[in-house]
């Protein structure tokens, strides 16, 4: 594998060998202990900016850099999108009100790999109808990432999350996906959390790619704001997302980005 053209795929997706599974546990393990550090200042009346400073002191702090200050001119050391807002969240000045859901979006470098990973928080009390898209959205990362392992498809892996998220009759962002990473931040392929089963290219061991699902109780629809970042859903009902980085192993998936404190899931139940 010393060969850098006998890494890469015909569809350009690098394969990785078992030393670049350990970086990527490093970079990925950081990412998520700042997740884990950040959940206790979820809180009403805390702002994203606040949130976001707090973010960017953890990272300098584990002598880790952020990927996302500086990229595209991105100034924040993270994404926070809050109740209809799907992904790319700008932090600011406004305050979290009682009930607001959040999902908050990190990826930082460690020795030259990098650890992405984005979870849903709650600040206050968590309402009914939010709870169920939380654990829906949950619940669909984790069934794609159960389609993950050496002979299935990346159409397998979309399929699986469609299926199970439209079974609950909500419904998949498109606009979005997931996207092979390691020791840059986006590279091939594109990972759809939807699809047919059975199409796109087949996964193969060493592979390294984000699964990052964008579920909303509405529509699918979106359209990005005219700072260029915050993407919303069109009917303003509200989204939620998780991201895990993971590897394909000769069995299945290896996740780079758990909670190390068991903080994944924001009712703390996985």
């Amino acid at each position: 594998m010393d060969d850098t053209r006998s890494k890469l795929t015909k569809y350009g997706i690098r394969l990785h060998d078992r030393s670049d599974f350990e970086g990527m546990h490093r970079a990925g393990r950081v990412a998520a202990e700042i997740l884990d550090e950040i959940a206790a200042q979820v809180v009403p009346g805390a702002s994203t900016a606040d949130l976001d400073r707090q973010i960017t002191d953890m990272v300098a702090a584990k002598g880790a850099t952020s990927a996302t200050i500086g990229y595209k001119g991105y100034q924040h050391a993270s994404c926070i999108s809050v109740n209809h807002v799907v992904c790319h969240g700008i932090p600011g000045d406004k305050k979290l009100k009682d009930g607001d859901i959040l999902n908050i979006d990190v990826t930082v470098i460690v020795d030259g790999w990098f650890g992405d990973t984005s979870r849903m928080f709650v600040a206050g009390k968590l309402p009914r109808k939010a709870e169920r898209l939380i654990e829906v959205t949950h619940d669909a990362l984790m069934t794609g990432i159960e389609a993950v392992r050496p002979g299935n498809t990346f159409g397998d892996i979309g399929h699986a999350i469609q299926s199970f998220v439209e079974a609950q009759r909500m419904s998949v962002v498109r606009d979005f996906c997931g996207h092979g990473l390691g020791r840059v931040f986006h590279a091939p392929p594109n990972v759809l959390h939807y699809g047919r089963a059975g199409t796109g290219p087949v996964l193969e061991e060493g592979m390294f790619f984000t699964i990052e699902p964008m579920v909303n109780l509405g529509r699918p629809e979106t359209k990005v704001l005219a700072d260029d970042w915050t993407a919303v859903t069109r009917d303003k009902s509200l989204s939620a997302q998780f991201e895990h980085s993971v590897g394909v192993t000769a069995n299945g998936a290896e996740i780079f980005t758990l909670s190390p404190g068991g903080l994944f899931h924001p009712t703390y139940a996985g």
